[in-house]
Parts: structure tokens; sequence; C-alpha cells
């Protein structure tokens, strides 16, 4: 018996449409190698990259009331930071948590981004420049709830903006610190340098 091959027309119309398609795909994937091209070219150059969880605040406005204490409020969000010339880069967490937030910049491109390379956008989602730092400091160590301690410190630029950073290691809080006062050319508290507050 002889199979007859089955055959699908397609119209002209349907045609062009799939060349449409693919088109705009080959363009898709090359606009993110080129993204990609960029942020590893960023990373390996890079004088500190790595995660942290953040929030943000803002400083209160002349004859505005303080701020209300609100260190019990947990909104703290993983974010993939970058030192990379005079600019401080902030990317957001796109990946599960399985301990990611010790990986190398290398790593984190090689097993996160092309994972999620069709749903997350590239681009940093904020930056800082770092002559718009005017003090970095330490905060005391975070507890929240069924966690262990965290290193706590600050990043307040001269619009008033204020980064909160966070992170489990002393190591990186202390690598941060440091790089930020040689970087932004600031007299930090020497107990900043030291042991972190409580």
């Amino acid at each position: 018996m002889v199979r007859k091959s089955l055959q699908v027309v397609l119209s002209a119309v349907e045609v062009e449409s799939l060349r449409s398609e693919i088109a705009d795909l080959e363009e898709r994937e090359s606009h993110f190698k080129a993204q990609l091209e960029h942020i590893d070219e960023i990373l390996r150059s890079a004088r500190l990259s790595g995660y942290l969880y953040m929030r943000m605040r803002w400083a209160a406005l002349p004859r505005e009331q303080p701020p209300i204490d609100d260190t019990e409020v947990d909104d703290w969000l993983p974010r993939f930071i970058v030192l990379h010339g005079s600019c401080i880069y902030l990317y957001t967490k796109a990946t599960v948590d399985y301990g990611a937030f010790v990986l190398s910049g290398a790593v984190w491109l090689a097993i996160n981004l092309w994972a999620y390379i069709s749903y997350y956008d590239l681009s940093p989602q904020d930056s800082a420049l770092l002559p718009d730092v005017i003090e970095v400091g330490r905060l005391p160590c975070l507890t929240l709830e069924d966690e262990a301690s965290r290193y706590c410190f600050y990043i307040l630029t001269r619009h008033g903006l204020r980064y909160e950073c966070s992170s489990k290691s002393k190591i990186q809080v202390d690598s941060w610190l440091e790089a930020l006062q040689i970087d932004c050319k600031l007299a930090l508290d020497p107990d900043d340098l030291n042991e972190p507050k409580v």
C-alpha cells in the first residue's frame, strides 16, 4: 500500500505571515544576543557584582516630618547589583531562589538569563551614578522571621534616594562598603568598616 503524503497548502497571505513571524523571531534573537554580549562585557570588567536584597527610601524634604520607623517592614527584594565604571546597575532577579545569591556573574549569566530570555527585559531596572553618591554606611543587622541575621548598609544619593542593601554574608557587605568608599572617594566612619551595627 502506498501512503499518500499529506500536503498542506498555504495561501499567499499565510506564507507572508509566517515569513514575517520568522523574521521577527530572528530579529529578537539578534537583539537578545547583543544584550547578553553587552552584559557579559560589563560583568567581566565590573569592579564588583552579586546578588543583594534591596529596598529604596526617600529622604524627608525640608519641613517634612521624618519618615516613620519601618524597620520591621519586609519589603526587601533580591536584585543583581553591578558596580561598573562610574555607575551602579540594578538588575531584576529573574530566577527561582536556589542559593543563587552567591553565584558569580558568569554563572548567573549562563544558568539564569538564557532560561528566562523570552520573559524578562535584560536592561537594568535602575542605575545610580557614583558622583551622585554622597554617603554610604552600615545599618543595624536585620533579623526577619525564620531567617538568619542579615548584614545591612545604605547608599545615599544627592537626590535624596537611599538604597538600603542587605546580605547574609558579612564579607560581601564589607566588600561593597570598601569598594564604594574608594570609588566614591568618601570618608567613612571607621566604625562602618569594622563591626556591623546591632
